[in-house]
């Protein structure tokens, strides 16, 4: 899309030369600062005086390496990501108050990032020839945290200005040679990262737009020779060319809704970076691939602050407000621009500040590329309140979720949403035939969601992790252990969906999801939201042998109690303070399956703020089968 349209040879016409390129006020800026709401500048000062005197973690080697020898990932990250914290504030409290009271703190904390050997996590380092171990300052490799680190020292240079130079004039020095060393030339030299998409057979994932847009930063901010400044952001373009061109064409994000917030969102940044530093040359807004990239997250909106799940998404995501916001006026999506008003006034942003998009308890920016122009955003006379869309029916024919619910623009009643798609998605859970309910917006069943992420996460050994497993995701069959395996061959078959006033139902095959060793010749499931009276799953099943035992489940936040014969009741639990479940029932066939009830205990702290301390499992067992049967459970409300 972009490197096809806009050549080299007039991009360089287009693109700002380094001087030219003015995003934002610096700290030399005074009015331009100055016109943020005071309610704003005094949170970032109080951010800023917090870190005052501030002293910086150490990361030692042996830190380093804790990730190689355990598998943990949060010692190291931990004080990684909080040196980055502690610069964001410093430079913005003093980009506020322009009194140069934290430019001895915001050198010192350029000066320890610069001296890191590399700017990236220890899980991302096995990419380098040494392998997993200390990273060799030799082989610089490029992966998130290092291109945003790089992104955030860049900002630093261009806010500070020449006020760096007060202290000493070796800082804006070292920040721009640091950056090409360790950006920029490996950038022009190296295409064979993963994450570029040049000699991976699978589409790239998130990793692709959220490296793009802190490249390109980069590029803007540092780069001073005007045919490399082009030529760079010329190959900038084909890189990002490999996350649109391969992007479903109904904007559905197979990451889940918290990944579209570096995913679709970090696409945005680039498109909004590209369209600014070329006067607007750069342009494709009105592409309708674009379109629906955006407004996948309000379509992945169930309640509050629930969103559909699939995948190692959460149930709870918090989405930056303001991009909303900006991502649906530069689409033109009214519904867009209102949900993201909606967000900045329940995540009181103009008097509160800014979220790093994980929870809107953490009132911090998650990088200082989303803060500035959020910030600058609240310079504007204040919308009137918006409203999130809550559409009626959703569907999203490439990664095949349908969506419903019984009343457009409310979340009173039922909404339920089901999967198809294949087992080879980015961040995969083996689940493809998975559903969730929840009613009145509470959660009644549900999607696990995924642990803190270990070596195990990524490795060969992700599917032995539980909330990976098909055994794990509601009414999937386990027949004599067979459960869904991983790979793009394992998908649904022959997907249909209809949708009236009256229903939404989607029909699919399960029996691809699953090796040739399950003996699964067919395994039709239709499920169907009948609006104001439930939810029903109705299952066809053909087997190419006699089994032993069926098992299903469903996983679910209530409390589980007997309702009589082939009835449970799920009980309103108040799983985490101030959040609780919805309530309803399930009925199945009490002649076939045997119900029992497991606790699946929660002790992770990604999950535990999600779901509480535990789980309760619903297992049906069916010890005979048979070669052939049908299968139905309906979810209800409260009696």
């Amino acid at each position: 899309m972009l490197s096809q349209r806009f050549r080299l040879p007039e991009l360089g016409s287009h693109l700002l030369p380094l001087e030219d390129w003015r995003p934002f006020p610096t700290v030399r800026d005074r009015e331009g600062w100055s016109q943020i709401p005071a309610p704003l500048r005094a949170l970032l000062i109080e951010a800023g005086d917090a870190r005052l005197g501030y002293e910086w973690p150490a990361l030692p080697a042996t830190l380093f390496l804790d990730y190689a020898r355990t598998g943990a990932r949060v010692p190291f990250q931990d004080p990684h990501f909080e040196r980055r914290y502690a610069l964001v504030d410093l430079v913005l409290a003093e980009c506020v108050q322009g009194e140069g009271r934290y430019l001895d703190d915001i050198v010192n904390g350029v000066w320890a990032i610069c001296e890191e050997t590399f700017w990236g996590v220890p899980a991302h380092i096995r990419v380098q020839r040494a392998g997993n171990t200390l990273p060799d300052k030799n082989e610089p490799t490029v992966d998130l945290f290092a291109a945003e680190t790089g992104a955030l020292l860049a900002w630093t240079h261009y806010l500070m200005a020449d006020a760096l130079d007060t202290v000493s004039p070796m800082v804006r020095l070292r920040i721009a040679e640091e950056i090409q060393e360790r950006i920029l030339d490996v950038l022009r030299r190296r295409i064979d990262f993963p994450w570029q998409g040049n000699r991976v057979p699978r589409r790239v994932n998130n990793w692709n737009p959220w490296i793009c847009s802190n490249w390109l930063t980069c590029i803007l901010a540092i780069e001073p020779d005007p045919l490399v400044r082009a030529e760079s952001v010329f190959r900038l373009l084909q890189t990002l060319d490999r996350f649109i061109d391969s992007y479903p064409a109904d904007g559905g994000c197979d990451e889940g809704p918290n990944y579209w917030g570096r995913a679709g969102a970090s696409l945005y940044d680039n498109l909004e970076l590209l369209h600014g530093a070329t006067e607007g040359a750069i342009d494709v807004f009105e592409e309708p691939l674009i379109r629906e990239i955006g407004r996948f997250v309000h379509r992945a909106h169930i309640a509050d602050d629930y969103y559909l799940n699939f995948a190692d998404a959460s149930a709870l995501v918090v989405p930056e407000a303001p991009l909303v916001y900006l991502f649906g006026r530069r689409i033109g999506d009214p519904e867009m621009q209102a949900f993201g008003q909606w967000l900045m006034d329940r995540q009181r942003i103009r008097t509160q500040g800014l979220n790093d998009g994980s929870d809107v308890s953490k009132k911090r920016p998650s990088s200082m590329g989303r803060a500035l122009p959020s910030l600058f955003l609240m310079v504007e006379p204040e919308a009137e309140r918006g409203a999130p869309p809550l559409t009626r029916d959703v569907w999203l024919p490439e990664i095949q979720v349908m969506i419903a619910r019984d009343q457009a623009g409310s979340k009173a009643g039922f909404y339920a949403a089901i999967k198809g798609g294949h087992n080879e998605e980015s961040h995969n859970h083996n689940d493809i035939g998975n559903f969730v309910v929840y009613l009145d917006g509470l959660p009644l069943l549900v999607d696990a969601g995924v642990e803190e992420y270990t070596a195990k996460t990524f490795g060969p050994q992700r599917y032995d992790i539980w909330t990976m497993q098909s055994a794990y995701h509601n009414l999937l069959p386990t027949l004599d252990g067979e459960q869904q395996w991983p790979g793009p061959m394992f998908q649904a078959g022959g997907v249909e969906r209809q949708v009236s006033d009256e229903a939404a139902t989607l029909r699919l095959d399960l029996a691809p999801a699953y090796r040739q060793e399950a003996g699964i010749q067919s395994w039709h499931r239709t499920f169907t939201l009948r609006r104001g009276r439930g939810v029903t799953i109705e299952d066809e099943y053909a087997l190419a042998r006699d089994a032993s035992v069926l098992i299903l489940s469903l996983m679910t936040p209530c409390d589980v109690t007997a309702g009589g014969s082939g009835q449970l009741r799920l009980e309103a639990r108040e799983f985490v303070a101030g959040r609780r479940s919805a309530a309803g029932t399930v009925e199945f066939d009490p002649e076939r399956f045997q119900a029992t009830v497991e606790t699946i205990p929660i002790q992770d702290q990604r999950m535990e703020p999600v779901w509480g301390e535990r789980l309760q499992r619903i297992v049906f067992t069916d010890r005979s089968p048979g070669r052939a049967g049908n299968l139905r459970f309906r979810v209800g409300a409260e009696t």
